[in-house]
């Protein structure tokens, strides 16, 4: 019984060992750093007078027009909606294409963990919304190959397209 005792102890007082350390990162990480998407190579934070479904419809229009594929869009805000629940509106917009897809596998399978290339929405607290990206290219350079980074320069024109399109109609 007096060992049971002493290893309740133990595992208590390892508990309060690793919360605390949590605690710690948490506050010498500081407040904000995930807010700041900008702050990551190669990204494209573009704030608009739009609003959140008017962003996301053009983003949508200038995907299709594009000759890309949206295929798969996500948003929490929606399905919150359908909680009940009213947060800002934001929605993952997921974009590839076959003849992309091939090339990036031949160039690097594991770059394939990488597609589809996303588009974020979001809405901002005045009601407009902003369209953020990472550029292809950005995307797939840690994978060091000189295909890869062609094909990557290449879909970094096609974003900035579809981003141009959708924010100036």
């Amino acid at each position: 019984m007096l060992r049971l005792a002493q290893i309740v102890r133990e595992s208590s007082m390892r508990a309060v060992s690793i919360l605390l350390a949590v605690v710690i990162v948490m506050l010498v990480m500081g407040p904000g750093r995930a807010e700041q998407p900008g702050s990551l190579p190669g990204t494209v934070v573009l704030p608009t007078k739009l609003s959140f479904d008017a962003l996301l419809e053009r983003t949508q229009k200038a995907i299709e027009a594009s000759g890309m594929l949206l295929v798969c869009k996500a948003s929490a805000s929606q399905g919150a909606a359908a909680r009940g629940i009213k947060i800002p509106g934001n929605a993952v917009l997921m974009v590839f294409r076959n003849d992309y897809a091939v090339r990036m596998l031949e160039a690097s399978v594991a770059a394939g963990f990488e597609a589809p290339i996303r588009l974020y929405v979001t809405e901002n607290g005045d009601g407009s919304a902003t369209l953020t990206y990472r550029k292809p290219s950005a995307v797939f350079a840690p994978y060091g190959s000189a295909a890869l980074d062609k094909m990557a320069l290449e879909l970094d024109a096609v974003f900035d397209k579809i981003a141009s399109d959708a924010i100036h109609g």
